[in-house]
């Protein structure tokens, strides 16, 4: 009785239409089970590789089909039998490398970490080139944990952002993305644009530099900073809603995470005023920040209620996804100062977004280049992904 063999093909040479047709046509003419199929095209140079499953009596006719198309299309065809299918990857992690530019040094620095670790690359892909570059790598087996910690200094060494995460279901299907919204969310501080209204705005642009830092009490530094506002009309937060700036990228993140059905929420320090309209202007879903005290059309210097701490912004996170019936390994946060600590730590995913150096060092990854529509590469979107959610949320919203 014939014996059941595998064959490993390899197959490369310029890419022209119906070469795939051809291959599966030479493949067919057997009785060769197909386990494994992967197709790269890299600047019209085509690269196939696939583990076939056939028999010993029928292997070399199979080899020789092969070999004969090969030669017939001018393409490089490799077969090399053996016994087995792929073994099975544990420990898995993604890798996502991010640049502007992504130079071949960092893919080098990267593969060397991996390597040390034990780990393999099982499979690459570029997810965009534009506003960045971003490669994803697929490892194992690895350490996700002990990765991150060591992709996190070479890529803060060597000038590239990177992501380590855990493989599997949690990157698919619903999750909750919640962030911080001044410097984050948009490129200003509200409280600053409103200080500078009552003629104090470097005045308070230093206490909130020093309070991002983590080198003042976030409480008591807001609260002096909001006395500042006192005697400004409340006719001051329209003007300030129109003259935020969004952080580039900001619309491309929320219209694509809305088209894929998940759930977007931001927690501030700043100012429901300013805040919640913002966030209805977005269509994010949940909103939650100061309010200011208004007494006869004034600002009084006071704030209204509980103040925004970190504290507050991580039981939000906890709060919207127990209301949403996620767990917090399906939560994303994204913040960029020491306020927002507790809410990247509760996260299934914390990353520091153009982040003070404390920020840095204690999330889970750290982006440093100005594009907030970056975090969906390190969800595994390609950018083409992106465009295709962008256009059609924009489209449903016209209809």
């Amino acid at each position: 009785m014939s014996e059941p063999s595998t064959v490993a093909v390899t197959i490369t040479g310029a890419d022209r239409p119906g070469l795939t047709a051809q291959l599966a046509e030479a493949v067919s003419q057997g009785d060769a089970e197909l386990l494994d199929f992967e197709q790269t095209v890299v600047r019209g140079q085509l690269s196939i590789g696939m583990l076939l499953s056939t028999t010993t009596d029928e292997l070399d006719g199979l080899g020789g089909r092969l070999l004969g198309m090969g030669e017939s299309l001018g393409l490089s065809v490799r077969v090399l039998p053996g016994q087995g299918d792929n073994p099975p990857r544990h420990d898995r992690a993604i890798v996502t490398l991010l640049g502007r530019p992504l130079l071949a040094s960092h893919l080098a620095v990267a593969a060397r970490m991996i390597h040390e670790l034990g780990g393999n690359i099982d499979r690459a892909r570029r997810l965009s080139r534009t506003p960045l570059t971003s490669i994803e790598l697929w490892v194992s087996p690895v350490d996700a944990v002990m990765l991150r910690r060591v992709m996190a200094i070479a890529g803060a060494d060597s000038g590239f952002d990177v992501s380590v995460s855990p493989a599997g279901i949690v990157r698919h299907g619903r999750r909750l993305v919640v962030m911080d919204v001044d410097s984050t969310l948009i490129r200003d501080e509200v409280i600053e644009l409103l200080a500078a209204h009552a003629g104090r705005g470097e005045e308070v642009r230093r206490i909130t530099e020093r309070a991002m830092q983590g080198d003042l009490d976030f409480t008591a530094s807001l609260t002096e900073r909001v006395r500042a506002l006192a005697g400004l009309p409340d006719t001051v937060f329209a003007e300030v809603l129109a003259a935020v700036r969004l952080t580039p990228g900001a619309r491309t993140l929320i219209s694509t995470l809305k088209e894929l059905g998940l759930t977007v929420g931001v927690v501030s320090g700043g100012f429901a005023e300013v805040v919640v309209p913002l966030a209805e202007q977005l269509g994010i879903d949940y909103a939650h920040a100061n309010r200011l005290e208004v007494v006869d059309g004034q600002l009084t210097g006071r704030i209204i209620g509980d103040i925004v701490d970190r504290a507050t912004k991580a039981r939000k996170l906890r709060e919207w996804a127990a209301a949403e019936h996620l767990p917090l390994s399906r939560t994303i946060a994204i913040g960029d100062g020491a306020n927002d600590l507790d809410m990247l730590a509760a996260a299934g995913l914390g990353i520091a977004f153009n982040a003070k150096p404390a920020v840095r060092a204690s999330a889970d990854t750290s982006l440093s280049l100005p594009y907030l529509d970056s975090v969906l590469f390190l969800m595994g979107l390609s950018r083409e992904e992106v465009d295709d959610a962008t256009a059609s949320y924009h489209a449903r919203q016209q209809a």
